[in-house]
């Protein structure tokens, strides 16, 4: 525990630059990009979101997935997504955007929530935030599946120890993620 208290004194600048970063974001731009990155590579999905630009409002579902081939698994569903998204008039509310937003999870939509400036308080449980939860003793084993219910557990169980270790949740899901990958990214 004290090591990771220390790599968040040691983190807690560039995490704190970073979140920053994310509330001056474009929203639409942040909503594609958590569209993507399910079961992708974050940093190529950013690239994609960089090269689609203007794109991502004008192009149709073909040209998109053009763009999005060899970036992002599942191109041409997620090229689908971003088009009809852009006929939604967002609410900043984690449960709607998972009930109106296709393509949309529970840690899609913390994701863009945290990215936007509006996720404190939620948990982004990918793989790097489960595996240190589980190094930490905050879960016992790994889930095989996120259920809607287990998400909802296992997020409430990174909240108490969230507030135990005073590391916010929205610091400590990118602090777990510097920790896996020796960066502060999305």
């Amino acid at each position: 525990m004290q090591q990771l208290i220390k790599n968040y004194e040691l983190r807690k600048e560039e995490i704190v630059k970073r979140l920053r970063g994310f509330s001056k974001s474009n929203v639409f731009e942040e909503l594609c990009f958590c569209l993507l990155t399910p079961q992708s590579k974050a940093k190529r999905c950013d690239v994609a979101i960089q090269e689609l630009g203007e794109g991502l409002r004008t192009l149709g579902v073909k040209e998109v997935a053009e763009v999005l081939k060899g970036r992002c698994r599942f191109h041409n569903n997620k090229a689908g997504y971003i088009v009809e998204a852009r006929n939604k008039e967002l609410v900043f509310d984690r449960d709607w955007l998972v009930r109106n937003v296709k393509g949309l999870g529970l840690k899609e939509a913390s994701h863009f929530l945290r990215n936007v400036g509006r996720g404190h308080g939620l948990a982004i449980l990918d793989r790097h935030v489960l595996k240190n939860l589980k190094k930490y003793g905050v879960i016992k084993e790994l889930p095989e599946t996120l259920t809607h219910k287990k998400y909802l557990e296992v997020e409430g169980k990174m909240k108490v120890f969230s507030e135990k270790i005073g590391v916010p949740m929205h610091h400590l899901d990118l602090l777990f993620w510097s920790m896996e990958t020796g960066e502060v990214l999305k």
